[in-house]
């Protein structure tokens, strides 16, 4: 769903050099006091002479099973993350969709402070909810049928968060909210659907056809809300947001149809729950697809996916795709 569980965590897999293990284990095991160490009474000293063992079948990295192979990368050393190989893999999962070029984010190596906050940061301010200065020229923006609130859970590292991408891509008609600092849509229900999935949630179908007759034609169609609530956070946090009462009689409207392509792995949750950005664009394009029959969708909110894309194409050139733990069938 929605919350994306909200940054980015990542998994995947670090095989040793076998030769490099046995050094290193015996470089511990037998080590040379430095200048000004005594070594330890327990030393055998005709040790320190000679060299290090050669690598026997117990240093020998053997072949990665399916459970072995898997790590938290959080948990790797620097310089244990270089020695990840690459990804070959050629899947490009956003070859048909209309997002504008991002290569000139490749070419920003340095830090820029905000110029609300004045905090150091890279592509954006997550706090401020702006671009920096140096890339605000070439980011999209886009312009929305209706406005988007996004609740985000207090524990929620905003810089992981991907409900970022969505301010400032639509600064005039999204805005970000932090639990429990919210309005209280519970007064205005039949105007506001919350995207989540609870039991007895109706589809995007379900939801715009009563606007919609199949006899009655409009240039701009009519739609029966004009809000939508998306919850940003980790799975486990949603129940907090969602039994808050002043979110708990809205609508629910849950999106099924979609596989994330999310690099935050989340135990135990199936691929259809989404991004907070993935949820956002998918609404819109399902919400146009069920209200203009007449006529294709032509990528009119692709560009909603802009820094989603930018990231994942990063994430995905720097590790094997195929041992990143949030893609893998587990």
């Amino acid at each position: 769903m929605c919350v994306s569980g909200g940054g980015p965590p990542l998994a995947g897999q670090h095989t040793m050099n076998s030769n490099a293990e046995a050094e290193r284990t015996a470089r511990e095991e037998i080590r040379e006091p430095v200048e000004g160490e005594e070594s330890s009474p327990h030393t055998d000293k005709s040790l320190l002479s000679k060299p290090p063992p050669a690598p026997t079948q117990s240093h020998t990295a053997s072949p990665p099973s399916s459970k072995q192979s898997v790590v938290d990368l959080r948990k790797l050393k620097r310089e244990e993350l270089k020695c990840i190989k690459p990804s070959d893999n050629t899947v490009k999962p956003f070859a048909g969709l209309k997002i504008q070029d991002s290569s000139f984010l490749d070419q920003i190596d340095d830090r820029s402070n905000c110029d609300k906050c004045g905090k150091s940061r890279k592509y954006f301010c997550y706090t401020c909810y702006v671009p920096l200065r140096c890339i605000a020229s070439h980011v999209p923006s886009l312009q929305l049928p209706f406005k988007i609130d996004i609740i985000r859970h207090p524990r929620e590292i905003a810089g992981k968060s991907t409900a970022v991408h969505a301010a400032l891509i639509c600064p005039e008609d999204v805005t970000i909210h932090t639990h429990p600092s919210l309005p209280d849509y519970s007064t205005q229900s039949n105007d506001v659907v919350l995207i989540f999935p609870e039991k007895g949630a109706m589809s995007v179908e379900e939801l715009v056809r009563p606007a919609q007759p199949p006899a009655l034609k409009r240039p701009r169609p009519h739609l029966p809300f004009s809000k939508v609530v998306f919850i940003d956070c980790t799975w486990n946090q949603t129940r907090r947001i969602y039994c808050d009462e002043r979110v708990r009689g809205l609508r629910c409207v849950e999106l099924n149809k979609h596989e994330t392509l999310f690099w935050r792995y989340q135990r135990g949750k199936p691929k259809t729950y989404l991004a907070t950005i993935e949820a956002i664009y998918y609404f819109l394009v399902e919400v146009y697809k069920a209200t203009n029959t007449d006529t294709s969708y032509q990528g009119q909110y692709d560009n909603l996916l802009f820094f989603f894309k930018f990231m994942y194409e990063k994430i995905h050139s720097q590790y094997d795709t195929d041992l990143l733990r949030a893609y893998k069938d587990l």
